[in-house]
């Protein structure tokens, strides 16, 4: 629109502003901020906790024990200890969520509080909230953009656009009448709600305020953007819920048969039902899972990457797909001098493989002094300052001893034509050791008004295209000799240059990112990349890094919005490069991504980054370059921004997610046998055989204790080599439902034996003797079994030793055990009694049978799959 369609449009004057009235009225339309969704009440948070199936089961047993020690005099241990593990589990549980969402509270900090506006025709500072469409802002250098805008004024106007487009350079701006554009970064005579002004001056009316600007868009998304539950979450609450169908059902079994055919008292049947329930429950896993979640933050906290969500630990292991941002995580985010053509020359040159001499002393010098940027070490430190153009230019120099102010020694600058968008070039005079005056004039090949044949031309533009192709930013320089000092301005000096040559330069992709990307691809995970960069750059980038493929294809923001979600998702897994994008773009591609069932990863550090990254499965956020939104918005933050440091996370993660299975493996096998032993010995009339208090006792201190150091086994030594595992792949894949299987079987069968033995066999009917002869069993025997499950080959000496931690756990557990089993103060606590040496010999014995049937079963596996590559454990 012209600026008189504009203020028609917003009703508004674009010299006087608008009137005290008009703000008035158009302020019950809505403030200048930014909504927030209403976050959830303590209580809520308490409920959602307490509605997990396993909090369930806990929470019945525990109004059942109350209501038993209120009637039926019945003590309150039960009720205690019961109770005291429901109120840990949830403690758990917020504890994992006491990082709250500030994703929208960093988005409100971006919206600056004070701007100059023009109303009733005068100046006034106003507070950006109250902002309204048709106000008149004015923009000086180091402002942040309150508002959506129009510009209607724009004096070498440049906004620094990073946060929204994900472009480094700021952006000249206009105020002229342009075609309309669909992309952010191609709307130059608009500006947006939390950019700033990087250069210049300008007007601006406002268009959109609040939730209606770009920044407001992305409020909403996220807004509306849910995190998804983790893998681990679904298959613990699959679980869960197993075990509890199993309980139930065999809760009412016993139920039933205690009331119609043994004749129980009502009480003693409940208390039966009681003592299932705590058996089915696995009561230590949360707090296993947590202790191992919390171990992988400090690991990775150790390798630059800090997690924000405990659980995005086991996520992060189970991810198939990162989708990468280009500069900064797989480059370098230095843009580098890496080819350079003097004129005349047969070829062009590497950087890597250059030799100074005459031809490549004279293009250096030309480039450096024709530079403002600066390289110097101040208090031991490095600092660069300047455009990153021109920052390739003094570190070329430098690579090879020579530096800016070195050569203005020589060569003092007299004039200088700053660089212009419009022009295209920077122009300097300099005075020179002969007598002479040099002219230097650097910029885009087509802008330089070069003194050439046609023959010379055609040469130049062969070279420059073939730097482009290679996707390097490409500078000429020309230069032009005067015997007297000029004495016209600089400007009207720029004709009939010499041409001296060519530079091409790039961001360079990271060494370690090269080989970590393969490590992933070994691991069995895709690398794409999203970037806000040109096509052809980011091509060229991803094909140095090992992401695109011949038989990859590449697709641009403008391409990808004229396909549907559905056409989106049939050939998401072709795409290896996204350039140009948009918010909306990089969270389609995330959800595309998902719906083909991947976990995914994604990063990004501007403020168009933040719905992507809470969309995706673990968002990880750039800790050097990211705003405080992407951080908040995120999962995981990389404080190095390196790409191999996901890689390290993964790999943690993967090792994390693999002790989780193991402590898995260790506490259900017992459970499932608790819950088969209990509703055998009731159904065939022997009563239970074992009360909660000995449940507990078994659950959380004889198993729980030892299960809190899985969470130090070190990883598996095939970690790396395997592939991610599917989010609907169940918990008891790959061998474990076997596992649990086999271990529980033989605990049944054994305890069964062991209590029969006890009570029938070495003595006479006595309920007691078996129950303390089973209770060692489970006890001991279950927590001897940590040994062979803590790690997947063949149990060795070395194992054994490897994680000190669990060897004093098991220690501390089985000293508890024995003191319950011994002190006769606790005998008759437990409700246990005193053993003859015959009994104890057979329970010594006896409670080595699951280790070496576990340890014969993982042999005899392994011979069954010789297919798999075994790699023998490797212990520090």
């Amino acid at each position: 629109m012209t600026h008189a369609q504009l203020a028609k449009k917003l009703e508004t004057d674009l010299s006087q502003g608008l009137t005290t009235a008009q703000v008035t009225e158009r302020q019950h339309e809505g403030r200048n901020v930014l909504q927030e969704e209403k976050p959830p009440t303590v209580f809520q948070k308490v409920w959602r906790h307490l509605s997990d199936v396993a909090s369930l089961v806990l929470l019945f047993a525990v109004l059942l024990s109350t209501y038993l020690a209120l009637t039926a005099d019945g003590g309150w241990t039960k009720t205690i200890v019961i109770g005291s593990i429901l109120i840990i589990n949830v403690a758990i549980g917020m504890y994992q969520e006491h990082s709250a969402e500030k994703s929208l509270a960093a988005l409100k900090k971006l919206n600056v509080h004070e701007v100059t506006v023009i109303r009733d025709g005068d100046s006034q500072v106003v507070d950006a909230a109250d902002l309204v469409p048709g106000d008149i802002v004015l923009l000086t250098g180091g402002n942040q953009i309150p508002a959506d805008g129009r510009l209607i004024a724009a004096t070498d106007l440049r906004i620094d656009e990073a946060i929204l487009t994900g472009e480094s350079e700021p952006v000249k701006k206009t105020a002229e009448a342009v075609p309309e554009a669909e992309e952010l970064g191609d709307r130059i005579n608009e500006v947006f709600s939390g950019t700033g002004v990087a250069q210049g001056t300008g007007t601006m009316v406002v268009t959109a305020t609040g939730m209606a600007t770009e920044l407001g868009a992305i409020a909403g998304m996220l807004n509306r953007t849910k995190a998804r539950m983790t893998p681990l979450q679904k298959r613990l609450n699959q679980l869960s819920a197993r075990l509890t169908a199993v309980a139930l059902v065999g809760g009412v079994i016993i139920f039933a048969l205690g009331i119609f055919y043994q004749g129980e008292p009502l009480t003693d049947a409940l208390m039966i039902g009681v003592s299932l329930a705590v058996a089915a429950v696995p009561e230590t896993l949360p707090i296993i899972v947590t202790i191992s979640l919390s171990h992988g933050v400090n690991v990775m906290a150790k390798q630059h990457a800090i997690m924000r969500r405990v659980d995005a630990v086991e996520t992060i292991g189970g991810v198939n797909v990162i989708a990468s941002d280009k500069t900064g995580t797989l480059t370098q985010n230095k843009m580098t001098v890496t080819r350079f053509w003097p004129a005349g020359a047969n070829a062009s040159v590497s950087v890597a493989k250059m030799h100074v001499n005459d031809e490549s002393l004279k293009l250096m010098r030309l480039m450096g002094l024709a530079t403002n940027a600066t390289r110097q070490t101040v208090n031991g430190e490095l600092v660069e300052v300047g455009d990153s153009t021109e920052l390739a230019i003094v570190r070329w120099l430098a690579k090879f001893d020579h530096s800016r102010s070195e050569l203005e020694r020589d060569y003092p600058r007299l004039a200088e034509d700053p660089f212009n968008s419009t022009k295209k070039t920077m122009a300097t005079l300099h005075d020179t050791p002969d007598g002479r005056y040099l002219l230097i004039v650097k910029g885009a090949v087509d802008h330089l008004p070069l003194q050439q044949t046609a023959a010379e031309q055609r040469e130049m533009m062969r070279v420059h295209d073939t730097f482009a192709h290679e996707a390097l930013r490409v500078l000429a320089v020309g230069y032009r000799y005067f015997e007297e000092r000029p004495t016209a301005p600089i400007e009207n000096l720029q004709t009939d240059l010499t041409f001296a040559g060519l530079i091409g330069m790039i961001d360079p992709p990271r060494e370690t990112a090269i080989a970590a990307v393969q490590q992933a691809a070994d691991a069995g995970i895709r690398t794409v990349m999203i970037t806000g960069d040109h096509l052809e750059t980011a091509k060229a980038i991803a094909t140095q890094i090992g992401i695109l493929h011949v038989t990859d294809d590449v697709i641009t923001g403008a391409d990808l919005r004229q396909l549907t979600d559905t056409e989106l998702t049939a050939r998401i897994d072709r795409i290896s490069v996204y350039a140009r994008v948009s918010p909306e773009d990089k969270i389609r591609i995330v959800t595309a991504w998902q719906n083909k069932g991947a976990t995914v990863a994604m990063t990004g550090d501007g403020v168009n980054d933040a719905p992507a990254l809470k969309a995706a499965d673990v968002g990880i956020a750039m800790g050097i370059t990211g705003t405080e939104v992407s951080k908040n918005a995120s999962d995981m933050i990389l404080t190095d921004d390196n790409f191999e440091t996901i890689v390290a996370a993964v790999s943690t993660g993967r090792a994390v997610y693999q002790n989780i299975l193991k402590a898995v493996e260790f506490l259900i096998g017992v459970n499932f046998a608790q819950i088969f032993l209990m509703i055998f010995a009731v159904t065939v009339g022997w009563g239970a055989p074992l009360i909660a208090e000995q449940l507990l006792i078994i659950n959380v201190l004889a198993d729980g204790i030892p299960g809190f150091y899985l969470s130090r086994e070190p990883a598996e030594p095939s970690n790396m080599k395997q592939s991610p595992i599917g989010r609907s792949v169940s918990i008891f894949a790959d061998g474990l439902g076997q596992r649990v299987a086999l271990r529980a079987t033989t605990f049944v069968l054994l305890t069964l034996g062991i209590y029969a033995l006890g009570r029938f066999g070495l003595s006479a009917n006595d309920p007691l003797m078996g129950t303390t002869m089973l209770f060692m069993i489970l006890a001991i025997g279950s927590m001897i079994d940590i040994y062979p499950i803590k790690r997947r080959s063949p149990l060795t000496w070395a194992s054994i030793k490897a994680n000190r931690e669990i060897n004093i756990g098991v220690c501390l557990a089985a000293v508890i055990v024995f003191a319950i089993a011994l002190v006769p103060g606790l005998q008759h606590v437990f409700e246990l009694t005193a053993m003859p040496v015959l009994n104890w010999m057979i329970v010594l014995v006896a409670v080595f049978v699951p280790s070496v049937i576990l340890e014969i079963n993982k042999r005899v596996q392994r011979k069954r799959r010789p297919e798999e590559i075994q790699v023998e454990d490797v212990v520090d």
